[in-house]
């Protein structure tokens, strides 16, 4: 009796040590870039994370200890961010106190009603977490530490078939972190079985094979999304003359000053007129009283890559037309289709094709090449398709440069891009660039040898060589009187290396302090990370450094008369803004920055007849601001109307969609004809 209760015991014991493992593959572009590995052992879970795409991604090892009602009690996340900085992150949960310390430095809070800990760092894995936690918790709702509230809404169940059978999975959103819902989809007994959107999957091994028809369904859902905000938001005011903006002074680009007080006319999609501020109204009319506030042209986002949220962010921002510098093609034709169909808001889109050679270290979008006659068809398909440019990436074989821009503007494009790995920007401006693509490429040719890797990391990390560089120095003045002698234009998209070389743990990032206090909780928290590792002696100085020798070499060009386009590489919208403010630095007047972001944005991209300034017979693309922005140019940061092709929208409507805290009041309609909204 007493071996069987010995062998009872050592069974029962190895049936409570036994772990239940998942596995998950990272698909982006169609292609696996990384896995998850989850190992459950009673109440703890530990985490293999790791993703690599363009190459970089995040390296990320997790433990995470839940309590009975899927509570994590203690959780720690090491390894390292998409960029390089390092994590260190623990949470731990006694009695009715929670302590925890991560990149903001270290919190606490007493908890008197059960609550979530929204971890900076985790992995997907942690999604799944919050969703079944949230299942168990009434109306699906949970506070969370730091702060916030998360949400769980339920949506379909579907089939899907794989190497485990056919396994029935259902679509929850979770709201509350970010801008954007998370989608994703458990199984029966409700663990994560794949985290998703439009552009990639994280999905349960054995069931790769239906990540396109899974990306697909998140991109409807997510249509269905933006075609209900739209519904909400978007303004088509009625009547003979549709709108009548009062009382608002217009930014004129061709003085760049303001003029005096004005009345504009809105009819269909057209600007009608521009008429004296006392003029009489149409009866049935919409009027909308602009209070002596400032009146700008739509301005030009030039290095977007864009989605279904970025692009009403944008128009919220003001922003009403963006070059597309990379994309899903399929996406991205998808999305302005909506937009041009009235069905999503969006800004008009300028596109560029992406196009790269095929390397360990690719992107994954656009068109990828492995030879010169593959490059030069890429550049046919986009030519055949109506692009305005490609856009070269730093993967491809600078030999085969010269000819795919000779078949570019044999075709009618522009020709813009990175500076291939183990080339210079003298011999891409030399082999027919028109633009070159982010400053940092530009510049890295006067600090790396030939034989250093730019398709890495290293092209960010090599940034701290820059300080020791002398801007007289016969190399630097060579690439700028190139330049200068064959008008290329460069898209330094500064904003993106301010994050990269100025964002440290714990600190509001520059660029973000005006509008910081208004963004949902999880952004807030993880734009309180460094991207960059700075740990090691005279890195943190280096990278400070670094900056500042980029704005002096946008001043350099600036001054020499190289044509400067404004992108950000980071969503626009606000980062937008933060990307015309920057400009400053670099000796641009406000008005420089204004006419630039908009009338000159509109003639570099042949726009100008129909866009780019408030004139009768333009689009009606434009957003009104209270205060003067030729004054002080964060004035633009408060918009409280923007009008795109005829339609209002008010962002004090549309921000507490993606839950961000509104920054001003609409303005006051004196009166208003019918509204179909």
């Amino acid at each position: 009796m007493r071996k069987l209760l010995l062998i009872a015991m050592t069974l029962s014991l190895s049936s409570l040590a036994q772990a239940d493992t998942f596995t998950y593959s990272y698909i982006f572009g169609e292609k696996k870039l990384g896995h998850l590995t989850a190992e459950t052992k009673g109440d703890l879970t530990a985490i293999d994370y790791d993703v690599k795409n363009n190459g970089r991604g995040p390296t990320i090892a997790e433990s995470i200890t839940l309590d009975a009602a899927g509570l994590p009690t203690e959780w720690t996340v090491k390894g390292t961010t998409t960029f390089g900085s390092k994590i260190a992150e623990h949470f731990i949960r006694k009695g009715t106190r929670g302590t925890w310390v991560d990149s903001t430095g270290k919190g606490h809070s007493t908890i008197h009603t059960p609550s979530i800990y929204l971890a900076q760092s985790s992995s997907p894995w942690a999604n799944g977490i919050y969703a079944r936690a949230l299942l168990k918790a009434a109306d699906q709702q949970l506070p969370a530490l730091p702060g916030g509230t998360l949400r769980l809404e339920k949506g379909e169940t579907l089939t899907v078939q794989g190497s485990g059978g056919p396994l029935e999975v259902t679509r929850y959103d979770l709201i509350g972190i970010d801008l954007d819902p998370q989608i994703m989809l458990l199984d029966p007994a409700n663990n994560l079985f794949a985290d998703l959107d439009a552009r990639s999957i994280l999905v349960r091994s054995g069931y790769e094979g239906e990540e396109k028809r899974l990306r697909g369904m998140a991109a409807a859902w997510s249509s269905e999304r933006f075609v209900k905000i739209e519904h909400d938001v978007a303004h088509h005011y009625a009547g003979p003359i549709r709108i009548r903006i009062r009382n608002v002074r217009l930014f004129d680009p061709k003085n760049s000053s303001l003029t005096d007080a004005v009345s504009v006319l809105v009819q269909g999609k057209v600007i009608a007129a521009v008429e004296p501020n006392d003029s009489p109204p149409t009866p049935g009319e919409t009027t909308i009283d602009g209070a002596g506030g400032t009146l700008i042209a739509g301005m030009y986002e030039m290095h977007a890559h864009l989605g279904q949220s970025s692009a009403l962010l944008d128009v919220a921002a003001g922003v009403t037309t963006v070059r597309d510098m990379g994309n899903d093609n399929a996406v991205l034709e998808q999305i302005i289709h909506q937009i041009d169909g009235g069905t999503i808001g969006g800004p008009h889109v300028i596109r560029s094709g992406f196009i790269e050679g095929k390397s360990p270290f690719s992107a994954n979008l656009g068109i990828l090449v492995d030879s010169q006659e593959k490059a030069i068809d890429a550049v046919r398909w986009y030519g055949a398709r109506n692009y305005w440019q490609i856009k070269i990436y730093n993967s491809m074989n600078p030999a085969w440069v010269p000819a795919m821009t000779k078949e570019a503007h044999l075709l009618g494009m522009r020709v813009a891009g990175h500076i291939p790995a183990f080339s210079n920007a003298d011999a891409m401006i030399e082999a027919g660039y028109d633009e070159i693509t982010h400053i940092n490429q530009f510049a890295l040719g006067w600090v790396i040898q030939p034989t250093e890797d730019t398709r890495t990391l290293f092209r960010l990390i090599a940034l701290k060589r820059l300080p020791k560089l002398d801007l007289q120095s016969d190399k630097v003045q060579h690439t700028i009187n190139m330049m200068v002698e064959r008008k290329i234009a460069i898209d330094p998209t500064l904003g993106i290396h301010e994050q990269l070389t100025q964002r440290r743990d714990g600190q509001i990032p520059p660029g973000a302090v005006d509008y910081f206090d208004h963004m949902p909780i999880g952004w807030r928290r993880n734009a309180m990370k460094a991207l960059a590792d700075t740990s090691a002696p005279g890195d943190d100085q280096a990278y400070r450094q670094a900056f500042d020798k980029l704005v002096a070499i946008a001043r350099m060009l600036h001054d020499r008369g190289v044509f400067i386009v404004f992108g950000t590489d980071t969503g626009g919208s606000f980062t937008y803004h933060r990307e015309l403010e920057l400009y400053q630095l670099a000796g641009m007047t406000p008005a420089e920055i204004l006419k630039r972001a908009t009338f000159d944005s509109a003639r570099y991209v042949s726009q100008d007849q129909r866009m780019g300034s408030i004139e009768k017979g333009k689009l009606a693309d434009f957003f009104l601001i209270p205060g003067d922005p030729i004054k002080n140019l964060k004035a633009i940061k408060t918009i409280s109307m923007v009008v795109k092709d005829g339609t209002v929208y008010y962002p004090s409507e549309v921000y507490p969609k993606f839950g961000i805290q509104p920054f001003t009041p609409p303005p006051k309609i004196v009166a208003a004809s019918a509204v179909k909204p």
